[in-house]
């Protein structure tokens, strides 16, 4: 996993007894030695772990800091054998003051000290009154029992084993501040934030918690690791609930249940790699490199690349797993493409629009769109021209749903056929009507596209475009045929999202007889229907038997195109990802297509129309790809063909 970027931590919450450092220290030893076997390369405890956080006046007893260390000490020597790098904290002292600090363990070795910059004072928490913070150190090192280490609240420490493992830490208040410590860190080069904390729970705080640290791992594009004091912590007017997160980049990708009564690990993989390319895209983050303040600490760990892989990968990333939040993408996406649509007519001021209707997803989309958008500019539906054009290869089911559609919508339907111009043009240019080649495709294409150009002319309307961002990805138009319009409403809605859009707008923007008629569409294979149907008027072209299935390819361009990954990742995401569904062999076959089309298709997506962007993923050649229409793509299969081989396909 490590070799795809993947580095597995580790939240840990332990059993802790307040005030006995030499229990607290083998409960932490047990927690590192699970870490350790199930392939964890960081992990995180809570914050003054080896003592406990509510110590109170204790913390001004020698006997306790004196044990603090002591077993500090111990933990070190008993874990001297293991990979994982480690963040215990505990109290310290350093020039007659008490310091919040937190040792970094690995491999029998201190690293480096942290300390906590903010110390709270308000409410519960009384910190002052026994810890400095580290603003007030003025050293750069303390010399300990086991040697000269560095200590402050500016340290970067660095796995040279482990490509980008950087990780820092700050500790519980400091994330609560205005500038985090962690600002300075990730600016720096830190990828993942360990936070050992004590946090108390209290009605609310845990949801603010976790938005807190999902928010925060968004603004510094890093992973974030937070581990916070369990129930044993618990004491006098506090109550602690053990709360273990972990979040990339605005995901939380695993938590922990709170009020456990034993010890609790939370384990998730971190993605470097998409880390790395985020930040390599994202320049506003980079401008505020030269205000940072750290100082980097290198070690090096070799890791056993053998860890189980620990993240859930989502088969459809453009497609929210949650139905609520599913929704409300349906709803925001509806809403951008008719805001687009409108502001393209408004500015205009052309009061009419054409479209062609086939009875399928796409069309039937671009005319619910162009439907609600003139209902916004306060036009009559019945300016809209839906345009239905049967050819060789219409079956009767779509032909149906398109007449259907056009008459429960209330559009000004119009119907020619293709088939005697389309003939009279394989008469002219000398092609043999019964050769089903490239040629018997594009001429239907092109006659549908320019009937629909004349038509607006005719009526001063505007074509809408239908294609969707997946047919844009992988060249699935005809040039200067159904690529082309006057503005393409559906160019930043990836093929697997059409139907849920449809399905949306069918259950709030649609009476119980146009519901019922979407829900038929939705059922309606993908195809272009250029070649014959059936002797039962069935569909025989169907799209994804040729090119393969959309929810691939949709998966492909997702990871492609946001995160930058390469074919070797991309598949190893695949394989998890559709584990039960595809074959290893057959998600190459069909990311081998993907990478070709896309590469050759590039001077098809130099030229489309203007269309609304609705996510990241966006191919404009405008505003997000701008792509040289005949760049080399060997590297790109050359990997894919040495991840076959490694793989023994």
């Amino acid at each position: 996993m490590i070799e795809h970027g993947f580095i597995k931590i580790a939240a840990c919450t332990p059993q802790t007894t307040i005030a006995d450092a030499t229990k607290n220290s083998e409960c932490i030893i047990d927690m590192i030695r699970l870490a350790q076997k199930e392939g964890v390369v960081l992990a995180v405890f809570p914050e003054l772990a080896i003592t406990g956080y509510t110590c109170a006046d204790l913390f001004f007893q020698k006997l306790l800091l004196d044990e603090a260390l002591s077993a500090l000490l111990y933990i070190i020597d008993k874990t001297k054998e293991y990979n994982v790098a480690s963040v215990i904290g505990l109290p310290l002292v350093l020039d007659n003051r008490l310091y919040n600090a937190a040792a970094v363990i690995c491999k029998g070795k201190l690293l480096g000290i942290c300390t906590k910059t903010y110390i709270p004072n308000y409410n519960e928490f009384y910190e002052k009154r026994w810890f400095s913070s580290a603003a007030d150190i003025t050293c750069q090192s303390i010399t300990l029992p086991f040697g000269s280490v560095l200590i402050g609240n500016d340290l970067v420490f660095e796995n040279t084993a482990v490509r980008g493992l950087v990780f820092s830490v700050e500790i519980c208040e400091d994330l609560w501040a205005p500038i985090p410590p962690s600002i300075y860190h990730t600016l720096a080069g830190s990828m993942i934030v360990l936070n050992p904390s004590a946090s108390n729970e209290l009605v609310g705080k845990a949801d603010y918690r976790k938005n807190l640290i999902k928010n925060h791992s968004a603004r510094t594009i890093s992973g974030y690791v937070y581990a916070s004091s369990g129930i044993g912590e618990s004491s006098t007017d506090t109550v602690y609930g053990g709360h273990g997160i972990i979040a990339e980049y605005g995901q939380i990708l695993a938590e922990s249940q709170r009020f456990q009564t034993d010890a609790v690990m939370t384990i998730s993989q971190i993605d470097i790699f998409r880390l790395e390319n985020d930040r390599l895209r994202n320049s506003t983050f980079m401008e505020h490199e030269g205000v940072t303040r750290t100082r980097r600490i290198r070690y090096e760990s070799a890791v056993a690349d053998k860890a189980i892989f620990a993240r859930s990968i989502d088969p459809h990333p453009f497609i929210p797993s949650d139905r609520l939040t599913l929704d409300e993408r349906c709803k925001e996406i509806f809403s951008i493409q008719t805001s687009g649509l409108y502001k393209r007519m408004d500015h205009t001021g052309i009061k009419k629009a054409v479209l062609g209707i086939s009875g399928g997803l796409d069309s039937t989309l671009a005319l619910l769109v162009t439907i609600k958008a003139f209902k916004k500019l306060g036009y009559p539906v019945s300016d809209i021209i839906a345009v239905t054009m049967p050819g060789f290869g219409t079956s009767d089911e779509t032909y149906k749903n398109a007449l259907w559609l056009i008459e429960k919508t209330g559009a000004k339907g119009m119907e020619i056929s293709i088939k005697e111009a389309s003939q009279k043009h394989f008469e002219d240019i000398g092609h043999d009507q019964s050769v089903h080649n490239t040629v018997y495709e594009n001429v239907q294409a092109r006659e549908r596209t320019m009937l629909l150009m004349n038509i607006a002319n005719k009526e001063n309307g505007l074509v809408v475009g239908t294609g969707d961002l997946s047919e844009i990805a992988l060249g699935w138009s005809t040039y200067n045929g159904d690529h082309m319009s006057m503005y393409a409403v559906n160019c930043g809605v990836p093929k697997t999202l059409v139907k849920f859009l449809i399905d949306w707008i069918a259950r709030n923007e649609a009476d119980d007889e146009l519901a019922k008629l979407l829900g038929l569409v939705i059922a309606t294979p993908i195809s272009p229907e250029l070649l014959p149907p059936d002797i039962d008027g069935m569909i025989t072209q169907k799209t994804e038997d040729m090119i393969g299935p959309y929810e691939l390819h949709d998966f492909f361009l997702y990871h492609m195109m946001r995160f930058g990954f390469g074919p070797k990742k991309i598949l190893f995401l695949a394989k998890e990802a559709f584990l039960d569904k595809y074959e290893i062999i057959e998600l190459r076959k069909w990311l081998k297509v993907f990478y070709t089309r896309f590469f050759q298709s590039q001077y098809k997506r130099s030229c489309i129309p203007d269309g609304p962007k609705v996510g990241t993923v966006a191919l404009s050649p405008r505003a997000d790809l701008r792509m040289p229409s005949d760049a080399s793509f060997d590297s790109w299969l050359n990997e894919l063909l040495d991840v076959s081989e490694e793989m023994k396909l």
